[in-house]
């Protein structure tokens, strides 16, 4: 994680439910109880970057205790992971998170849920054909007919393509885009070797 990357910003920012193992004085407030002792068992969403401090964070016990465990986020829930299994392509990614991919990896970390990742995997990879496949078809990079040159990139905005993209994660997003100036790019310098 870069610093100044906005996209790590808002992806630790993203809240994921968790539930205290031990009473911690003074934290009442998150819990709407303020001056009042977070009690053991209080289940409370914490934004990703303090959830893993609190994971990985040592209590000093002889039982070896962190102050917090954690489930899986909504957007990595049990029917996201079936709908992702099913189909990959059928599941609106930005719906579950902007940050999908970003926080995926932040959680395969930190738990151990060896499904996760195998289920992921095979996400990325089959989205990722479907996102290059639609790179190559809009603004023009697969041909134009009656000879008219389209000029710019319109990402696909309109019809079928504005949809498409409406359900890309921030990662899926700057793949589609990547591809698509290239497969522009690439018709561009054929044009000109053929003049």
């Amino acid at each position: 994680m870069s610093y100044y990357d906005i996209d790590s910003i808002l992806t630790v920012a993203e809240k994921i439910p968790c539930t205290f193992q031990l009473d911690v004085p003074d934290l009442g407030y998150l819990d709407n109880t303020p001056d009042q002792t977070l009690k053991a068992g209080s289940r409370i969403a914490l934004p990703l970057w303090l959830a893993e401090m609190l994971a990985i964070a040592n209590t000093g016990d002889e039982q070896g205790k962190s102050f917090v465990a954690f489930d899986l986020p909504k957007a990595l829930g049990n029917d996201v992971l079936q709908a992702l299994k099913a189909d990959p392509r059928a599941v609106p990614l930005r719906d579950q998170s902007a940050h999908f991919y970003s926080l995926a990896t932040h959680m395969m970390d930190l738990s151990e849920e060896p499904e996760l990742s195998t289920t992921l995997r095979k996400t990325f990879v089959t989205r990722a054909a479907e996102v290059a496949l639609h790179a190559r078809k809009v603004g023009g990079a697969s041909g134009n007919k009656g000879g008219a040159k389209e000029e710019g990139s319109n990402l696909g905005v309109g019809g079928a393509g504005e949809e498409f993209l409406r359900g890309l994660d921030e990662w899926e997003r700057k793949l589609f885009r990547k591809a698509h100036d290239g497969a522009k790019a690439g018709k561009e310098w054929m044009d000109n070797v053929k003049k």
